[in-house]
Protein backbone atom coordinates (compact mmCIF):
# COMPACT_ATOMS: atom_id res chain seq x y z
CA UNK A 1 0.00 0.00 0.00
CA UNK A 2 1.47 3.45 -1.14
CA UNK A 3 0.67 6.86 0.40
CA UNK A 4 -0.72 9.33 -1.92
CA UNK A 5 1.96 11.81 -3.26
CA UNK A 6 1.76 12.48 -6.48
CA UNK A 7 4.01 15.36 -6.69
CA UNK A 8 2.24 17.07 -9.43
CA UNK A 9 0.74 16.70 -12.67
CA UNK A 10 2.00 16.29 -16.04
CA UNK A 11 1.61 19.22 -19.02
CA UNK A 12 -1.50 17.46 -20.63
CA UNK A 13 -3.94 14.86 -19.10
CA UNK A 14 -6.82 13.81 -20.38
CA UNK A 15 -8.72 12.65 -17.25
CA UNK A 16 -8.79 10.03 -14.26
CA UNK A 17 -11.81 7.13 -14.06
CA UNK A 18 -13.48 6.33 -10.91
CA UNK A 19 -11.43 6.74 -7.55
CA UNK A 20 -11.66 3.61 -5.44
CA UNK A 21 -9.84 3.13 -1.81
CA UNK A 22 -6.07 2.69 -2.51
CA UNK A 23 -3.82 6.07 -4.10
CA UNK A 24 -0.76 5.87 -5.72
CA UNK A 25 1.26 8.06 -7.78
CA UNK A 26 -0.55 9.91 -9.88
CA UNK A 27 1.34 11.01 -13.24
CA UNK A 28 -0.41 11.41 -16.31
CA UNK A 29 0.54 13.30 -19.79
CA UNK A 30 0.15 13.51 -23.08
CA UNK A 31 -2.55 14.62 -25.21
CA UNK A 32 -5.54 12.98 -27.31
CA UNK A 33 -6.41 13.28 -31.24
CA UNK A 34 -9.47 13.10 -32.90
CA UNK A 35 -11.79 10.46 -33.48
CA UNK A 36 -13.98 9.60 -36.11
CA UNK A 37 -16.05 6.47 -37.31
CA UNK A 38 -19.02 5.81 -34.74
CA UNK A 39 -22.06 4.19 -35.54
CA UNK A 40 -25.36 5.16 -33.91
CA UNK A 41 -26.46 2.59 -31.69
CA UNK A 42 -29.55 0.20 -32.48
CA UNK A 43 -33.15 1.49 -32.68
CA UNK A 44 -35.70 0.75 -30.15
CA UNK A 45 -37.22 -2.46 -28.66
CA UNK A 46 -40.47 -2.53 -26.91
CA UNK A 47 -40.59 -3.04 -23.48
CA UNK A 48 -42.06 -2.36 -20.22
CA UNK A 49 -40.01 -1.69 -16.73
CA UNK A 50 -42.53 -1.47 -13.92
CA UNK A 51 -41.04 0.83 -11.33
CA UNK A 52 -37.65 1.48 -10.33
CA UNK A 53 -34.65 -0.79 -10.38
CA UNK A 54 -34.06 -1.33 -6.18
CA UNK A 55 -38.03 -0.93 -5.67
CA UNK A 56 -38.76 -1.37 -1.62
CA UNK A 57 -35.11 0.08 -1.05
CA UNK A 58 -34.13 2.39 1.94
CA UNK A 59 -34.92 6.04 2.01
CA UNK A 60 -38.31 6.34 0.03
CA UNK A 61 -37.29 8.33 -2.78
CA UNK A 62 -39.28 8.38 -6.01
CA UNK A 63 -40.35 5.15 -7.86
CA UNK A 64 -40.14 6.79 -11.08
CA UNK A 65 -36.27 7.81 -11.52
CA UNK A 66 -33.37 5.11 -12.07
CA UNK A 67 -30.08 6.33 -13.27
CA UNK A 68 -29.33 8.83 -10.42
CA UNK A 69 -31.21 11.32 -12.84
CA UNK A 70 -34.14 13.09 -13.09
CA UNK A 71 -36.29 13.24 -17.32
CA UNK A 72 -34.15 15.85 -18.10
CA UNK A 73 -31.08 13.82 -16.72
CA UNK A 74 -29.36 15.97 -14.42
CA UNK A 75 -28.64 14.36 -10.99
CA UNK A 76 -31.87 13.41 -8.79
CA UNK A 77 -30.98 12.12 -5.45
CA UNK A 78 -34.26 10.75 -4.08
CA UNK A 79 -34.33 7.93 -6.29
CA UNK A 80 -34.53 4.38 -3.82
CA UNK A 81 -31.95 1.89 -3.57
CA UNK A 82 -32.43 -1.65 -3.01
CA UNK A 83 -31.61 -3.39 0.22
CA UNK A 84 -27.70 -4.69 -0.37
CA UNK A 85 -27.76 -2.53 -3.48
CA UNK A 86 -26.12 0.72 -4.20
CA UNK A 87 -25.68 3.99 -6.16
CA UNK A 88 -23.08 6.66 -6.51
CA UNK A 89 -22.28 9.70 -8.89
CA UNK A 90 -18.93 10.72 -9.98
CA UNK A 91 -16.96 13.14 -11.31
CA UNK A 92 -13.40 13.72 -12.52
CA UNK A 93 -11.66 16.67 -13.71
CA UNK A 94 -8.05 18.10 -14.65
CA UNK A 95 -7.80 21.89 -14.45
CA UNK A 96 -6.97 23.73 -18.07
CA UNK A 97 -3.62 24.34 -16.84
CA UNK A 98 -3.08 20.67 -16.81
CA UNK A 99 -1.50 21.11 -12.98
CA UNK A 100 -4.59 19.85 -11.13
CA UNK A 101 -7.16 17.23 -11.07
CA UNK A 102 -10.10 16.21 -8.52
CA UNK A 103 -12.06 12.74 -7.97
CA UNK A 104 -15.41 13.24 -6.23
CA UNK A 105 -17.60 9.88 -5.60
CA UNK A 106 -20.98 10.39 -3.43
CA UNK A 107 -21.93 7.11 -2.19
CA UNK A 108 -25.66 5.76 -1.49
CA UNK A 109 -24.71 2.24 -0.31
CA UNK A 110 -20.83 2.74 -0.20
CA UNK A 111 -19.99 -0.04 -2.49
CA UNK A 112 -16.44 -0.53 -1.71
CA UNK A 113 -17.02 -0.27 2.38
CA UNK A 114 -16.25 -3.27 4.74
CA UNK A 115 -18.45 -1.99 7.17
CA UNK A 116 -21.41 -2.72 4.05
CA UNK A 117 -19.71 -5.46 3.56
CA UNK A 118 -20.15 -7.09 6.52
CA UNK A 119 -23.85 -5.81 7.50
CA UNK A 120 -24.91 -7.18 4.15
CA UNK A 121 -24.19 -10.85 5.82
CA UNK A 122 -27.71 -9.30 7.56
CA UNK A 123 -31.42 -9.13 6.07
CA UNK A 124 -32.76 -5.86 5.27
CA UNK A 125 -29.11 -4.15 4.87
CA UNK A 126 -29.74 -0.24 4.67
CA UNK A 127 -27.47 1.31 2.05
CA UNK A 128 -28.75 4.89 3.94
CA UNK A 129 -26.77 3.47 6.97
CA UNK A 130 -23.62 3.61 4.61
CA UNK A 131 -23.19 7.00 2.70
CA UNK A 132 -19.63 8.38 2.06
CA UNK A 133 -18.24 10.79 -0.58
CA UNK A 134 -14.43 10.32 -1.65
CA UNK A 135 -12.85 13.28 -2.52
CA UNK A 136 -9.48 12.66 -4.51
CA UNK A 137 -7.14 15.68 -5.02
CA UNK A 138 -4.27 15.28 -7.69
CA UNK A 139 -1.18 17.59 -7.91
CA UNK A 140 1.42 19.53 -5.90
CA UNK A 141 -1.61 19.52 -2.92
CA UNK A 142 -2.50 16.21 -2.86
CA UNK A 143 -5.86 14.84 -0.45
CA UNK A 144 -7.28 11.69 -0.12
CA UNK A 145 -10.65 11.68 1.81
CA UNK A 146 -13.22 9.00 2.15
CA UNK A 147 -15.04 8.97 6.04
CA UNK A 148 -17.96 6.71 5.46
CA UNK A 149 -21.51 8.17 7.36
CA UNK A 150 -24.57 6.85 9.07
CA UNK A 151 -28.20 7.54 8.26
CA UNK A 152 -28.22 9.41 11.45
CA UNK A 153 -26.54 12.48 9.52
CA UNK A 154 -27.42 11.66 6.05
CA UNK A 155 -30.07 12.50 4.33
CA UNK A 156 -31.73 13.07 0.15
CA UNK A 157 -34.57 14.73 -1.14
CA UNK A 158 -34.86 15.25 -5.10
CA UNK A 159 -32.36 18.29 -5.24
CA UNK A 160 -29.71 17.41 -2.71
CA UNK A 161 -27.62 14.93 -0.95
CA UNK A 162 -26.50 15.40 2.55
CA UNK A 163 -23.48 13.23 3.79
CA UNK A 164 -22.46 14.30 7.16
CA UNK A 165 -20.80 17.54 6.38
CA UNK A 166 -20.97 17.75 3.07
CA UNK A 167 -23.66 18.08 0.58
CA UNK A 168 -24.07 17.58 -3.24
CA UNK A 169 -27.46 20.10 -4.60
CA UNK A 170 -28.28 20.49 -7.66
CA UNK A 171 -29.91 23.90 -8.75
CA UNK A 172 -30.24 26.34 -11.55
CA UNK A 173 -28.48 24.02 -14.09
CA UNK A 174 -25.35 23.44 -12.03
CA UNK A 175 -24.43 21.01 -9.61
CA UNK A 176 -23.18 22.30 -6.05
CA UNK A 177 -20.75 20.05 -3.98
CA UNK A 178 -19.84 21.71 -0.67
CA UNK A 179 -16.77 19.59 0.82
CA UNK A 180 -16.09 19.21 4.49
CA UNK A 181 -13.67 16.16 5.00
CA UNK A 182 -10.80 15.05 6.91
CA UNK A 183 -7.78 13.07 4.26
CA UNK A 184 -6.31 10.22 5.32
CA UNK A 185 -4.15 8.53 6.93
CA UNK A 186 -2.62 11.70 7.50
CA UNK A 187 -5.64 13.87 9.15
CA UNK A 188 -5.82 17.08 6.94
CA UNK A 189 -8.70 19.40 6.13
CA UNK A 190 -10.46 18.97 2.74
CA UNK A 191 -12.88 22.13 2.84
CA UNK A 192 -14.38 23.76 -0.01
CA UNK A 193 -17.17 23.95 -3.22
CA UNK A 194 -16.97 22.35 -6.46
CA UNK A 195 -19.13 23.70 -9.03
CA UNK A 196 -19.94 21.59 -12.49
CA UNK A 197 -21.88 23.53 -14.87
CA UNK A 198 -24.07 20.51 -16.00
CA UNK A 199 -25.45 21.69 -19.27
CA UNK A 200 -27.36 19.32 -21.51
CA UNK A 201 -27.28 15.80 -19.68
CA UNK A 202 -27.65 12.74 -21.06
CA UNK A 203 -30.79 9.89 -20.22
CA UNK A 204 -29.34 6.81 -21.48
CA UNK A 205 -28.86 4.30 -18.61
CA UNK A 206 -26.91 0.91 -19.71
CA UNK A 207 -27.23 -2.44 -18.41
CA UNK A 208 -24.15 -3.84 -17.42
CA UNK A 209 -25.35 -7.54 -16.14
CA UNK A 210 -27.92 -9.20 -18.95
CA UNK A 211 -30.71 -9.17 -15.89
CA UNK A 212 -30.29 -5.47 -15.73
CA UNK A 213 -29.45 -5.73 -11.77
CA UNK A 214 -26.45 -3.13 -12.76
CA UNK A 215 -26.29 -0.10 -14.49
CA UNK A 216 -24.19 2.71 -16.03
CA UNK A 217 -24.51 6.03 -17.72
CA UNK A 218 -22.73 9.45 -18.50
CA UNK A 219 -25.13 12.52 -17.26
CA UNK A 220 -22.32 14.64 -19.00
CA UNK A 221 -19.58 13.56 -20.51
CA UNK A 222 -17.81 16.69 -20.61
CA UNK A 223 -18.80 19.97 -18.23
CA UNK A 224 -17.45 22.50 -17.07
CA UNK A 225 -15.98 22.88 -13.62
CA UNK A 226 -15.10 25.47 -11.04
CA UNK A 227 -12.94 24.14 -7.97
CA UNK A 228 -12.77 26.94 -4.82
CA UNK A 229 -11.09 25.10 -1.49
CA UNK A 230 -9.95 26.58 1.24
CA UNK A 231 -8.40 23.87 2.99
CA UNK A 232 -5.93 23.46 0.81
CA UNK A 233 -6.03 26.64 -1.09
CA UNK A 234 -6.60 25.75 -3.96
CA UNK A 235 -8.56 27.71 -6.82
CA UNK A 236 -8.90 26.62 -10.99
CA UNK A 237 -10.75 25.76 -13.89
CA UNK A 238 -11.30 22.84 -16.09
CA UNK A 239 -13.18 20.14 -17.50
CA UNK A 240 -14.85 17.55 -16.01
CA UNK A 241 -16.53 14.41 -16.69
CA UNK A 242 -19.75 13.19 -14.45
CA UNK A 243 -21.66 9.74 -14.66
CA UNK A 244 -23.52 7.41 -11.94
CA UNK A 245 -23.40 3.81 -11.52
CA UNK A 246 -26.46 1.43 -9.82
CA UNK A 247 -26.84 -2.04 -8.36
CA UNK A 248 -30.15 -3.88 -6.69
CA UNK A 249 -27.38 -5.89 -5.10
CA UNK A 250 -23.51 -5.72 -3.85
CA UNK A 251 -21.03 -5.10 -6.88
CA UNK A 252 -19.17 -8.68 -6.46
CA UNK A 253 -22.75 -10.83 -6.82
CA UNK A 254 -23.26 -9.04 -9.87
CA UNK A 255 -19.20 -8.91 -11.28
CA UNK A 256 -16.16 -10.88 -11.28
CA UNK A 257 -14.17 -7.95 -12.71
CA UNK A 258 -13.95 -5.41 -14.89
CA UNK A 259 -11.91 -3.16 -17.02
CA UNK A 260 -13.13 0.73 -17.73
CA UNK A 261 -11.72 3.28 -19.72
CA UNK A 262 -12.47 6.45 -20.14
CA UNK A 263 -10.83 10.15 -22.48
CA UNK A 264 -11.95 13.40 -23.19
CA UNK A 265 -11.23 13.66 -27.22
CA UNK A 266 -10.74 17.08 -29.21
CA UNK A 267 -13.87 17.37 -30.88
CA UNK A 268 -15.62 17.48 -27.31
CA UNK A 269 -16.78 13.88 -27.19
CA UNK A 270 -15.86 11.14 -24.86
CA UNK A 271 -14.59 7.90 -25.41
CA UNK A 272 -15.92 4.93 -22.92
CA UNK A 273 -14.87 1.13 -22.98
CA UNK A 274 -16.51 -0.81 -20.33
CA UNK A 275 -16.31 -4.50 -20.35
CA UNK A 276 -17.91 -5.93 -17.81
CA UNK A 277 -17.47 -10.05 -16.74
CA UNK A 278 -20.26 -12.53 -15.00
CA UNK A 279 -19.48 -14.13 -11.87
CA UNK A 280 -18.90 -18.12 -12.70
CA UNK A 281 -21.92 -18.77 -10.73
CA UNK A 282 -23.89 -16.27 -13.37
CA UNK A 283 -22.53 -18.00 -16.56
CA UNK A 284 -23.18 -21.65 -14.86
CA UNK A 285 -26.74 -20.94 -14.34
CA UNK A 286 -26.94 -19.52 -18.07
CA UNK A 287 -28.21 -15.62 -17.08
CA UNK A 288 -25.01 -14.24 -19.34
CA UNK A 289 -25.55 -13.88 -23.13
CA UNK A 290 -24.08 -15.63 -25.51
CA UNK A 291 -21.03 -14.11 -27.56
CA UNK A 292 -21.96 -11.52 -30.06
CA UNK A 293 -25.86 -11.41 -28.40
CA UNK A 294 -26.65 -8.08 -26.40
CA UNK A 295 -25.48 -7.27 -22.53
CA UNK A 296 -26.29 -3.40 -22.44
CA UNK A 297 -30.01 -1.86 -22.60
CA UNK A 298 -30.45 1.35 -22.62
CA UNK A 299 -33.51 3.12 -20.19
CA UNK A 300 -34.30 6.28 -21.25
CA UNK A 301 -36.58 8.42 -18.76
CA UNK A 302 -40.35 8.98 -19.88
CA UNK A 303 -40.23 6.18 -21.93
CA UNK A 304 -39.58 2.94 -20.10
CA UNK A 305 -38.50 1.78 -23.45
CA UNK A 306 -35.20 -0.84 -23.75
CA UNK A 307 -33.11 -0.27 -26.42
CA UNK A 308 -30.69 -3.36 -27.27
CA UNK A 309 -27.07 -2.44 -27.61
CA UNK A 310 -25.42 -5.27 -30.38
CA UNK A 311 -21.63 -5.21 -28.80
CA UNK A 312 -19.34 -8.14 -28.08
CA UNK A 313 -19.97 -10.03 -24.97
CA UNK A 314 -20.08 -7.58 -22.08
CA UNK A 315 -18.06 -4.88 -23.70
CA UNK A 316 -19.74 -1.14 -23.90
CA UNK A 317 -17.87 0.45 -26.91
CA UNK A 318 -18.74 4.53 -26.42
CA UNK A 319 -18.25 7.63 -28.06
CA UNK A 320 -20.33 9.77 -25.63
CA UNK A 321 -21.63 13.32 -26.51
CA UNK A 322 -23.26 15.90 -24.05
CA UNK A 323 -26.72 16.00 -24.78
CA UNK A 324 -27.01 13.54 -27.56
CA UNK A 325 -26.87 9.94 -27.75
CA UNK A 326 -23.81 7.98 -27.79
CA UNK A 327 -22.82 6.20 -30.29
CA UNK A 328 -21.08 2.78 -31.04
CA UNK A 329 -17.36 2.18 -31.97
CA UNK A 330 -15.60 -0.41 -33.14
CA UNK A 331 -12.77 -1.57 -30.06
CA UNK A 332 -10.97 -3.56 -31.92
CA UNK A 333 -9.17 -6.71 -30.78
CA UNK A 334 -9.20 -7.76 -27.15
CA UNK A 335 -5.72 -7.90 -25.77
CA UNK A 336 -3.91 -8.69 -22.14
CA UNK A 337 -1.99 -5.86 -20.54
CA UNK A 338 -0.68 -8.32 -18.29
CA UNK A 339 -0.44 -7.89 -14.49
CA UNK A 340 -0.76 -5.39 -11.35
CA UNK A 341 1.71 -6.42 -8.61
CA UNK A 342 -0.88 -7.58 -6.74
CA UNK A 343 -1.51 -9.78 -10.14
CA UNK A 344 -4.94 -8.36 -10.88
CA UNK A 345 -5.22 -9.50 -14.70
CA UNK A 346 -5.53 -6.36 -17.18
CA UNK A 347 -7.16 -6.42 -20.24
CA UNK A 348 -7.85 -3.24 -23.01
CA UNK A 349 -8.48 -3.25 -26.72
CA UNK A 350 -5.53 -3.27 -29.86
CA UNK A 351 -6.71 -1.38 -32.94
CA UNK A 352 -4.50 -2.12 -35.61
CA UNK A 353 -0.98 -3.79 -35.52
CA UNK A 354 -0.30 -1.55 -32.40
CA UNK A 355 -1.21 -3.13 -29.11
CA UNK A 356 -2.10 -0.67 -26.63
CA UNK A 357 0.53 -0.57 -23.63
CA UNK A 358 0.70 0.55 -20.16
CA UNK A 359 2.53 4.01 -19.83
CA UNK A 360 2.55 4.58 -16.27
CA UNK A 361 1.13 2.78 -13.54
CA UNK A 362 -0.99 5.36 -11.31
CA UNK A 363 -2.66 2.75 -8.93
CA UNK A 364 -1.91 -0.75 -7.58
CA UNK A 365 -4.02 -1.96 -4.84
CA UNK A 366 -5.00 -5.77 -3.73
CA UNK A 367 -8.69 -5.49 -5.85
CA UNK A 368 -7.83 -2.41 -7.87
CA UNK A 369 -5.47 -0.88 -10.42
CA UNK A 370 -5.44 1.94 -12.51
CA UNK A 371 -2.67 2.97 -15.55
CA UNK A 372 -2.59 5.09 -18.42
CA UNK A 373 -2.39 3.67 -21.63
CA UNK A 374 -0.80 4.35 -24.88
CA UNK A 375 -3.24 3.10 -27.49
CA UNK A 376 -4.97 4.10 -31.30
CA UNK A 377 -8.71 4.68 -30.98
CA UNK A 378 -10.74 5.45 -34.37
CA UNK A 379 -7.28 5.63 -36.39
CA UNK A 380 -5.59 8.10 -33.61
CA UNK A 381 -3.36 7.45 -31.52
CA UNK A 382 -4.36 8.54 -28.19
CA UNK A 383 -3.53 8.26 -23.90
CA UNK A 384 -6.07 6.58 -21.92
CA UNK A 385 -6.75 6.10 -18.35
CA UNK A 386 -7.51 2.40 -17.88
CA UNK A 387 -8.96 0.91 -14.47
CA UNK A 388 -9.43 -3.17 -13.57
CA UNK A 389 -11.35 -4.16 -10.71
CA UNK A 390 -11.69 -7.21 -9.23
CA UNK A 391 -14.84 -7.94 -7.09
CA UNK A 392 -13.85 -11.13 -6.46
CA UNK A 393 -10.62 -10.36 -4.66
CA UNK A 394 -12.79 -7.13 -2.99
CA UNK A 395 -14.86 -9.77 -1.39
CA UNK A 396 -11.89 -11.81 0.53
CA UNK A 397 -11.88 -11.17 4.03
CA UNK A 398 -8.25 -10.15 4.27
CA UNK A 399 -8.92 -7.35 1.73
CA UNK A 400 -11.85 -6.16 3.62
CA UNK A 401 -9.78 -6.43 7.07
CA UNK A 402 -7.36 -4.06 5.37
CA UNK A 403 -9.62 -1.20 4.68
CA UNK A 404 -10.96 0.68 7.75
CA UNK A 405 -7.64 1.97 7.76
CA UNK A 406 -7.90 3.98 4.96
CA UNK A 407 -11.94 4.20 4.96
CA UNK A 408 -12.85 5.44 8.57
CA UNK A 409 -16.31 5.55 9.89
CA UNK A 410 -18.44 8.26 11.00
CA UNK A 411 -21.52 7.22 13.11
Amino acid sequence: MQDHNPGGLSRTIPGFGRRLVWSGGQWLDGDLRAGAGAQPLAGALPGRRDGAPGAGGADGGDVGHFGGRGADGRPRFDQRVASGGYLWWYVDAISDDRRHGITLIAFVGSVFSPYYAWARRKPDADPMNHCALNVALYGNTARWAMTERSAAVCARNAVSFVIGPSRLRSSEGRLHVAIDEVANPLPRRVRGEVTIALGDCSTAVFALTPDGAHRWGPINPRARIAVALDCPPLRWEGWAYLDSNEGDEAIDQGFSDWDWSRAHLPDGSTAVLYEVRARPARLEAGDSPRRGTSTARSYPSGGDRMHPNPVNGGLLALQCFAGAEARRIEPGVRQSLGHSKWRIAMHSYQEGSEPARIRRRLEDTPFYARSLLDCRVLGHRVEAVHETLDARRFAQWWVQNLLPWRMPRAD
